[in-house]
């Protein structure tokens, strides 16, 4: 199979390279750090000649700093997979893998013990102040019990970043009902592994807080660090890409969307913790700080991938935890279009 991966030499993207590598597939990549932007049309063209398929992974990733970001979020994510979509469509290429992400959700969905299943209200900045960090029922006001999501619910968005990975979905959907060709969307968890970028401004706790013990310090956990998170590791996230890639179960036409988590829940404190004991670092210091903009639970249910897919997380968090504190400390990296395979 001739697979090209977009963003292909970034953190996920050199793990679904290996992978896809050892499965014998050959592999074109593309990479923005050395000159593989996607919304290059004429390199697109090129570069989708003879594919099979294409998993895109390229994005700017993060939590936006304000709405200043949002043009170039929007410029890489939307206008990046419009071009790619366009580019596709001139070369018949007949699948996407595309990397969504489970921020689609915003803050999921909760259960009202009056209401049943609710989506929970905004954040008060007055509540995080006073220490009330559980979302509230919108219609009486109270405190929920948060639910998995699964990929019935409807998207929505609570950042510019989320917003711009569920236009992606829709757009990849527009591909594949005017071309015939198929889309399968996988919503990553929150990924970690080796490779995990560092000293970012949009690196995510994993990273933040690797990056606390490895230097000594106790790790500083947001609220009161029982935010609900999935957290799946890359090498499980890299063999989900790749077995899309080669599994024909999303119809002609269409593109179905997939919850790629670990399936089990653990709190940002679970995390912080864990690395704290495993670096013999301080304990995590829960600082109580929030803000409002801030998801406080988004745990969602990867069953429909096990059984479309075949697929289910395989890595042991534990050591997995090791691994990433015994990896040596590098900075986000990428690279630029290159063959293998």
């Amino acid at each position: 199979m001739r697979m090209v991966v977009t963003g292909g030499a970034g953190f996920i993207g050199s793990h679904v390279v290996s992978a896809a590598e050892a499965s014998g597939d050959d592999v074109v990549v593309l990479d923005i750090a050395r000159g593989g932007d996607v919304r290059d049309a004429d390199l697109m063209g090129r570069a989708l000649r003879g594919a099979d398929v294409v998993v895109h992974l390229a994005a700017k990733v993060g939590v936006e700093q304000g709405l200043r970001d949002v043009p170039e979020y929007v410029s890489h994510n939307d206008l990046g997979i419009a071009v790619v979509l366009a580019a596709a469509a001139s070369r018949d290429v007949p699948r996407m893998v595309l990397a969504s992400s489970m921020v689609v959700y915003g803050d999921g969905v909760a259960r009202c013990p009056e209401h049943g299943g609710v989506r929970p209200g905004a954040r008060r900045a007055a509540d995080l102040r006073a220490g009330r960090f559980e979302p509230t029922c919108p219609t009486c006001d109270a405190e929920l019990s948060p639910m998995l999501v699964d990929e019935a619910v409807t998207p929505d968005p609570r950042s510019g970043y989320a917003v711009t990975k569920v236009c992606q979905e829709q757009l990849a959907g527009l591909w594949a009902r005017q071309t015939g060709g198929s889309v399968t969307a996988l919503r990553f968890h929150n990924v970690y592994g080796p490779g995990l970028p560092l000293d970012t401004p949009y690196a995510g706790v994993a990273a933040i807080f690797r990056s606390a013990v490895l230097g000594g310090r106790a790790p500083e956990v947001a609220e009161d660090g029982a935010q609900r998170r999935d957290l799946v590791h890359v090498r499980d996230v890299a063999r989900a890409c790749v077995l899309a890639a080669h599994t024909e179960v999303v119809a002609r036409g269409t593109m179905r969307a997939y919850n790629i988590g670990s399936g089990t829940v653990r709190t940002v404190l679970d995390l912080a913790t864990a690395l704290s004991a495993a670096a013999g670092a301080p304990a995590p210091m829960v600082t109580g700080l929030a803000r409002p903009t801030d998801v406080r639970h988004i745990t969602a249910s990867s069953e429909r991938a096990a059984r479309e897919l075949g697929w289910r997380a395989t890595e042991d968090f534990t050591s997995s935890v090791r691994e990433l504190l015994n990896e040596p400390r590098r900075p986000a990296t990428s690279a630029s279009p290159r063959r293998g395979g």
